[in-house]
């Protein structure tokens, strides 16, 4: 059985990592960002190293920083330079903003031009329209076209127009990488197969980050999954149940964690169902309800509407795609988290809460936790589904 030592110390720190990830958000439900960051150090150069011990190839390995860079660099945008630090915002988050670009740009240009025989001039537009973009949206960004500052019709129409641009830029950024990947797998003057890695790791990872933009994913845990994919892309070494077809290790830890998390639905519905708590059958299996006078030491998102007319409460369950739409805005979902950090900004629902006696609220595991467990039964197991279909077919 080949070992791939680096893989190995690699996914040491990243187990290690999750376990306290998953710690701190069951105990503060976030993760700071820079928890991640040694990590994703260690590995990267892990995955570097690899690269070098199996291609040689100065251009994979600067591509594959690239894209890590590229993302790195788009959170950076997103979250104004993580604007908490007072070394961050003003001056320091603009000068910060102007080192940080170069090496954006610098590294797909290594990769994709000098490290190559030849050049490629398929890449030379590819490479105009990421450079463009991104220097674009750098621009945007120092002159503070993103910032929350609505003053008269005209300000709130470009803001608008600012945060369209801002929360979807990075499609055309994760789309370019996608393409180059695939043009430097089949070129003449390519990468061969390894560029299949860069392809994976272009569109898995640009999934979640849009996933967790818009939402439908916690924050922290699209992180864990894009950084498993930095930091582990291959299995290090062979599963006890074969590798999958893929032999792309994230993709596996991803199914993994939601067949483990069908666990908790199941558990919930039975739960209900013991103590005769009545709601439609969807609901029956992803929350439950609580008091509503301590609906604030809860955790999850309160699943219902309420409304008060001539002192009788009305009330009905929110809508599945009404749901969807809510977590895409991010507004409109009532967060006991928020009831409890910001009470005196929801003094009206706190009241008709208390007034309803018992309101239904979605359970609120931390997907972090399957998540960590996805990443060890696919580094002992492998692909649980993979292994199932096998079963099923008869294959040995």
């Amino acid at each position: 059985m080949e070992i791939l030592y680096p893989m190995v110390f690699s996914s040491v720190v990243v187990l290690a990592t999750l376990v306290y990830a998953s710690y701190l958000d069951i105990r503060d439900r976030r993760v700071p960002f820079v928890y991640w960051l040694p990590m994703l150090a260690a590995g990267t150069a892990c995955t570097a190293l690899l690269l070098w011990q199996t291609t040689a190839s100065a251009g994979i390995i600067t591509g594959y920083l690239a894209i890590v860079a590229s993302f790195l660099f788009a959170d950076y945008l997103d979250n104004r330079g993580r604007t908490d630090s007072p070394y961050l915002t003003g001056y320091y988050r603009k000068a910060s903003l102007l080192y940080y670009l170069p090496v954006v740009l610098i590294l797909p240009a290594l990769s994709w031009f000098v490290f190559l025989p030849s050049i490629n001039y398929q890449l030379v537009p590819w490479y105009a329209m990421f450079a463009g973009i991104i220097s674009y949206i750098s621009y945007m960004e120092y002159r503070g076209m993103f910032d929350e500052k609505p003053r008269g019709k005209s300000r709130k129409q470009d803001t608008s127009m600012a945060k369209i641009i801002n929360r979807w830029y990075f499609i055309l950024i994760i789309l370019i990488f996608a393409i180059v990947s695939v043009l430097m797998l089949y070129g003449q003057n390519g990468w061969g197969s390894p560029a299949i890695m860069l392809l994976f790791l272009s569109v898995f990872c640009g999934v979640f980050y849009l996933f967790g933009r818009m939402h439908f994913f916690g924050g922290a845990d699209a992180w864990a999954l894009i950084f498993i994919s930095f930091c582990i892309p291959t299995f290090p070494f062979t599963p006890l149940l074969g590798n999958p077809p893929l032999g792309f290790l994230a993709f596996s830890v991803l199914i993994n964690a939601l067949i483990l998390n069908m666990v908790a639905p199941l558990g919930i519905f039975i739960m209900n169902v013991i103590r005769k708590n009545r709601a439609p059958l969807m609901y029956m299996f992803f929350g439950f309800p609580v008091n509503g006078d301590r609906i604030q030491d809860e955790w999850g998102f309160v699943m219902e509407d309420f409304s008060e007319k001539k002192g009788q409460v009305s009330r009905k369950f929110v809508g599945f795609w009404e749901s969807i739409r809510r977590m895409y805005s991010g507004e409109g979902r009532v967060y006991t988290k928020d009831l409890r950090e910001h009470p005196e900004e929801f003094l009206k629902e706190l009241a008709i809460y208390r007034r309803a006696g018992t309101v239904w609220i979605s359970y609120a595991v931390p997907f972090i936790i399957p998540i960590t467990a996805g990443l060890i039964t696919a580094i002992v197991f492998g692909d649980l589904l993979f292994a199932v279909m096998n079963i099923f077919m008869g294959v040995k």
